[in-house]
């Protein structure tokens, strides 16, 4: 049986929505109102301040990506879980609209509090540990290409896949972020 969110969990969830279409100040209290259907205060209520719901998006939104990567099945070769997770990347471009909330948020971050700075950064040297375990896996078995150390590749990698939503974004395509994954990979 399938339950209906609460008004907190749909404002957190129309947040995410609008950062990853507009970005950190390319919404207003106002505007989820209007989604949810509540007064702008009732929003005020569960987030006394934008900084306060922005911290709660990054949150839900960096589980819901750590649940996904999680879920790849570790017993794959690197080659299988790198594609796994460019399938999984690609579907936070949505319509080809979208960009990843926290890389949206870290081009904001030079007006965004401290805390906000911090979940950013952990979102991405989690997705950059994880590549470089993958990595790393795919040079022993000879399955991906890996130039110097796996962390260091891991953080070129991660950066690749940001800029490729861009630019998935601009030209209205996914095949870039096809591009990237084949690079990594050892043609056969």
């Amino acid at each position: 049986m399938m339950t209906t969110p609460t008004v907190r969990e749909q404002v957190v969830h129309h947040a995410i929505t609008l950062m990853m279409l507009r970005g950190y100040n390319g919404f207003s209290y106002r505007d989820l109102s209007e989604l949810v259907g509540v007064k702008t205060s009732s929003i005020h209520y569960y987030f006394p301040s934008k900084d306060d719901l922005v911290l709660e998006a990054v949150s839900e939104y960096s589980n819901q990506v750590f649940n996904d990567i999680h879920a790849i099945d570790a017993s794959l070769p690197a080659d299988a879980k790198l594609a796994k997770y460019t399938k999984k990347f690609g579907r936070i471009l949505g319509g080809g609209d979208q960009i990843c909330l926290c890389g949206m948020l870290a081009a904001d971050i030079g007006s965004l509090p401290d805390n906000i700075r911090h979940a950013v950064q952990a979102f991405f040297k989690a997705n950059e540990n994880w590549l470089a375990k993958v990595l790393a896996q795919g040079a022993k078995e000879g399955t991906l290409a890996v130039n110097g150390k796996p962390e260091s590749a891991a953080r070129t990698l991660f950066a690749a896949y940001q800029g490729c939503v861009l630019a998935s974004r601009l030209f209205q395509t996914k095949a870039r972020l096809e591009d990237v994954e084949t690079a990594w990979k050892i043609m056969k």
